[in-house]
């Protein structure tokens, strides 16, 4: 872009390219993706694209701005606002494992092209996923902190350590999801099984039956 704050006009067609980009990523590779193909599918010609964006992965990196900002209020919204004393913290635990699930499901294709580009070594990318889990991992090693400081988890544990780990889990089981069906089990026994590792690593204790 020029510089310009784009107008009411100018901030709707900004969407619908970056809406276009989102639905062709579910079938395209993100490798593949073109400003002409973007353009004519949000009714537009590249030389409008080129207005607000140089590239295609200009687009993408967009998107994955965007992604981050709802990410952190959905993901970590589970940790602040639900309950940890008593069968409240089971509970919270299944909203936080349901969270990451449908989070992740929502913006599957996204959500892996952030990981191929971060894990091929583009910062941009990488720094991205950083900021899609910061507030929630500092979230949860903070509730970590409280049960390791009220004697419910040994003294030397790290909340930050577990946090991360708890975290890693998290994140790592929703984007395999399916190949992890595949094996036998269900979406409903993958979130329980979240559900349960999330609640015994912050509160130490075993799950209710």
């Amino acid at each position: 872009m020029d510089g310009r704050v784009p107008g009411r006009r100018g901030l709707a067609t900004r969407a619908r390219l970056l809406e276009q980009t989102r639905e062709l990523l579910r079938s395209t590779s993100y490798r593949d993706l073109k400003v002409v193909d973007i353009a004519r599918g949000a009714g537009t010609s590249p030389a409008t694209f080129y207005q607000y964006f140089p590239d295609a992965e200009s687009a993408l990196l967009a998107l994955a701005d965007e992604l981050v900002g709802e990410g952190r209020e959905r993901l970590t919204r589970p940790v602040r606002d639900g309950g940890w004393g008593g069968r409240d913290a089971y509970e919270t635990c299944g909203w936080i494992a349901s969270s990451f699930l449908e989070f992740w499901e929502e913006h599957r294709a996204l959500l892996a092209v952030i990981d191929l580009a971060a894990t091929e070594g583009d910062v941009r990318f990488r720094e991205i996923r950083l900021q899609l889990l910061t507030s929630f991992t500092d979230a949860l090693a903070e509730q970590v902190r409280a049960q390791r400081d009220a004697g419910r988890l040994p003294a030397d544990l790290d909340p930050t350590a577990t946090a991360s780990v708890l975290v890693a889990m998290l994140a790592q089981v929703s984007g395999h999801r399916y190949g992890i069906e595949r094996h036998g089990t269900s979406g409903s026994e993958i979130q329980r099984a979240l559900t349960r590792l999330v609640f015994s690593g912050v509160t130490g204790r075993k799950p209710p039956r």
